[in-house]
């Protein structure tokens, strides 16, 4: 009996997270492309990796300058 009330539970489990997939909202795939390439659109000024860094300084990626003692 104790199988059974464990299967039960584990089905009524998959039962609601069946229930909360199906009332997500969705979107079509052109909605989200559209949307997605409205933002990239809007936004690319602000990427660096399309704009490149205004200085060396700036640029949290640049090789570290090594100070050196002769």
């Amino acid at each position: 009996m104790d199988v059974m009330s464990s299967s039960l539970q584990q089905q009524r489990v998959v039962v609601e997270q069946l229930r909360r997939e199906a009332a997500i909202d969705r979107q079509t795939i052109s909605e989200s492309c559209a949307k997605m390439m409205k933002y990239i659109t809007e936004h690319e000024q602000e990427d660096y990796l399309l704009t490149g860094f205004t200085s060396q300084k700036v640029n949290p990626f640049r090789e570290k300058s090594s100070c050196t003692v002769l």
